[in-house]
């Protein structure tokens, strides 16, 4: 099993390209089944959730090609990827493939508003806790689905003649439960009305690439959405947004480093909380005309009080990394997680670094400490496993980050992006 190895101490300088998000990538490829004709998606991410999602697409007949050759043929490099789905020969997602990534689940919504029906295993994913499916399967009731829980599976049905347009109030502001409902909506009967929707850029992307296969969607965007239903999409050719939590990820990076180092290709309005916070603790962030420039100013890093929030709040995939920034500060802070009720679960690995945390609820105390030191820690999440990367690129000597496959997740290379800017940081090979 692969592991990082990081020597800490060296400032960040130089460009960092920003990758597509993957949080946006993932659904706008869901979209792929809506239609028979060919989805086109620019800025892909090489991630081993996009590949998992691959593979879940192609077992419902979606035909993928990637920069004019098959998906075995690729580089590790963002991509051009064409998704064709002439007939979905398969409406059941099997347990094997959809309980290695949540994100796969959301395929029970084209899957029912296309086909008439779906039988989709209960998701997997990181264990930060529970993230039931009650929303997603509330709102598709709304539109008229039957649904049963049998075995571990979700089976949907539409009634005669599709899904029927509705009005659903989500209880909570749920980001993957808002995609599912939009997409099913789009080939609903009628209008749908989706209140108290998750107003996250990459369901404005989404939004923006069904509108351009033929949709008709108004108020992505805001906490009320619109899908008057239409009877068939077609195809489109769509940029993945530029990944916000990778941004802020190596924002947080160069803060707690120090240097000065330039995020290609990524907008300062996707994540202006996280960057407000930023700059509180220190940073110097100023938009370029090719991105964001990040720089360290040498007065040291300033305690911070973050809460995380839906969007436009301070994002709960940011709040790993800010704890480990916290954990150099000169100060106490606060760091309250509201969105998942296991999301600490790096703490005691940053405390292996020496950081100085405590706990009570969903409520973390950061003391900074003068220095860190290297040490080998083991990762429990995507979010997690890439903060202690953050600490450990400012420990002193070598720490060792154990189970990176958590990384290989989310962060298109992340070693070659650090060490282009002057880290010393390595994946080395069992």
């Amino acid at each position: 099993m692969d592991r990082i190895r990081i020597r800490g101490g060296n400032k960040l300088n130089g460009v960092i390209p920003i990758s597509g998000a993957k949080n946006a990538a993932l659904p706008l490829m869901i979209a792929s089944l809506l239609t028979s004709d060919t989805l086109t998606l620019e800025n892909v991410p090489h991630l081993a959730d996009v590949e998992q999602l691959l593979r879940i697409l192609g077992n419902h007949g979606v035909d993928v090609m990637v920069n004019g050759r098959r998906e075995s043929q690729t580089e590790s490099y963002s991509r051009t990827i064409q998704f064709t789905c002439r007939t979905i020969v398969d409406t059941t997602a099997p347990y094997d493939l959809v309980s290695k990534m949540r994100a796969s689940f959301w395929v029970i919504g084209p899957l029912l508003a296309r086909a008439g029906t779906a039988r989709v295993s209960l998701p997997g994913g990181c264990a930060i806790g529970t993230r039931p499916v009650d929303l997603f399967l509330e709102g598709l009731q709304a539109l008229g689905a039957q649904i049963e829980i049998d075995g571990g599976y979700v089976n949907a049905t539409a009634p005669d003649g599709g899904l029927v347009g509705g009005h659903y109030t989500f209880p909570k502001v749920s980001v993957g439960a808002t995609h599912v409902l939009m997409m099913a909506a789009t080939l609903a009967n009628g209008t749908t009305v989706i209140d108290n929707a998750a107003r996250e850029p990459e369901v404005v992307d989404l939004a923006d690439c069904l509108i351009a296969m033929g949709a008709r969607i108004s108020g992505a965007g805001t906490s009320t959405i619109t899908v008057e239903g239409v009877t068939s999409l077609h195809g489109a050719r769509h940029r993945v947004l530029p990944d916000r939590i990778e941004t802020g990820t190596y924002a947080m990076a160069v803060a707690m480093t120090g240097g000065d180092v330039t995020l290609e290709g990524t907008r300062a309005d996707l994540l202006e909380n996280a960057l407000d916070a930023l700059r509180m603790s220190g940073a110097e962030i100023t938009e370029t005309e090719s991105g964001l420039r990040v720089v360290r100013n040498g007065n040291g890093i300033q305690p911070v009080d973050v809460v995380t929030e839906p969007f436009p709040g301070f994002p709960t995939d940011l709040q790993a990394q800010f704890m480990a920034l916290m954990t150099r500060s000169s100060g106490v802070s606060h760091i309250t997680e509201t969105i998942f009720e296991n999301r600490f679960m790096h703490v005691q690995e940053l405390a292996r670094l020496g950081a100085r945390i405590s706990l009570s609820g969903q409520m973390a105390r950061i003391e900074g400490v003068d220095r860190l030191r290297g040490a080998p820690v083991m990762a429990t999440d995507l979010r997690a496993s890439v903060s202690l990367v953050i600490a450990g690129l400012a420990a002193e000597g070598e720490t060792m980050v154990n189970r990176v496959y958590h990384l290989d997740r989310g962060f298109e290379r992340l070693e070659e992006k650090l060490t282009r800017c002057g880290a010393e940081v390595e994946r080395v090979s069992d």
